[in-house]
């Protein structure tokens, strides 16, 4: 492994272990929702979640950054190195799970009403096609 690719390996595994611990605070954020019923959550896991945001910001910079490199990477660098491009998808499912946690905490804090309205997500965030729909009614079916 070359020095460059070694480098890469152990941001990349470095990245998944930030994901991975916040994804345990998100996911224990998601128990206490779930448990709490109508009381508030205590606030321990938004707390923990905030710690972690500069990292997280700090870590997707570099995956970026690495996703780009090894994309640009020449084919035969790519095959000496198949392990970066597992890295890279591990590291996507692991987003993706937080993304996907994170949006049914969302959900279960707006069903209990604990969300102060400023903070309401766009109505048409859970309409997908909107903007094909809204282009269709601006513009026509291309008639």
């Amino acid at each position: 492994m070359t020095q460059v690719s070694a480098a890469m390996a152990a941001e990349l595994h470095a990245g998944q272990e930030l994901y991975r611990e916040l994804l345990a605070v998100i996911e224990s954020e998601g128990r206490e929702l779930r448990e709490a019923g109508s009381q508030p959550p205590s606030g321990t896991a938004a707390a923990a979640r905030q710690a972690l945001l500069p990292r997280l910001n700090e870590s997707l910079d570099i995956l970026r950054r690495h996703r780009v490199s090894w994309t640009q990477a020449s084919p035969e660098e790519r095959a000496r190195h198949p392990q970066i491009a597992g890295l890279l998808r591990q590291s996507q499912d692991l987003i993706m799970k937080i993304i996907v946690q994170d949006r049914e905490n969302e959900q279960a804090l707006l069903r209990r009403g604990l969300v102060p309205p400023q903070h309401l997500p766009s109505a048409n965030r859970q309409r997908p096609h909107y903007v094909a729909d809204l282009y269709r009614r601006q513009f026509g079916d291309g008639a």
